[in-house]
């Protein structure tokens, strides 16, 4: 298993729409262990493909806190969603920035598992949040399109004085 390197905003790349995966496969089942690897070293509760610079649709998830309830939906398909919830959401494409976004609090999915097979599932509270900003990634979206353009303006700056800080050692 390998640590990949994750996409930072405003990483253009990052706006890229997946594209559906064709096969589960050996390949693809290593690219999961390396996104469950990179998500928990990172730490975080989810990953999606894009994130890691492959845009497959693809995501991954694990709310537990233990690490012990591993999600993995490919190609997944939001078919229902209700209720409402408003939570402080971080992203790790994202680092340091918390911001409250609202949500659906229950959503039912259809996708593939890690073996292929289609399974349909509801999902609800901190994992439907979760699941909803996972594939909003793998539409090219971040959880900071649900915020003013002044605040998203506010922490491109943030992050880009950060980068260019760490670039040269300070």
């Amino acid at each position: 298993m390998a640590i990949l390197r994750i996409l930072e905003f405003p990483d253009p790349k990052l706006r890229t729409k997946a594209r559906p995966v064709d096969k589960v496969d050996v390949a693809l089942r290593r690219l999961i262990d390396d996104m469950f690897e990179t998500m928990y070293e990172a730490p975080g509760i989810g990953l999606a493909a894009t994130q890691v610079d492959v845009h497959r649709r693809l995501l991954i998830a694990d709310v537990s806190g233990e690490r012990t309830d591993p999600h993995v939906l490919i190609n997944p398909v939001i078919l229902a969603r209700d209720g409402v919830t408003v939570t402080e959401e971080g992203c790790l494409s994202v680092p340091g920035c918390f911001e409250e976004v609202e949500r659906a609090l229950h959503v039912r999915v259809r996708y593939l598992d890690r073996d292929g097979n289609e399974q349909e599932n509801d999902f609800e509270e901190m994992l439907a949040v979760c699941v909803q900003h996972e594939i909003d990634h793998l539409d090219g979206r971040l959880f900071v399109d649900y915020l003013s353009e002044a605040k998203r303006q506010q922490i491109r700056k943030r992050l880009v004085k950060e980068r260019r800080l760490q670039a040269v050692g300070a």
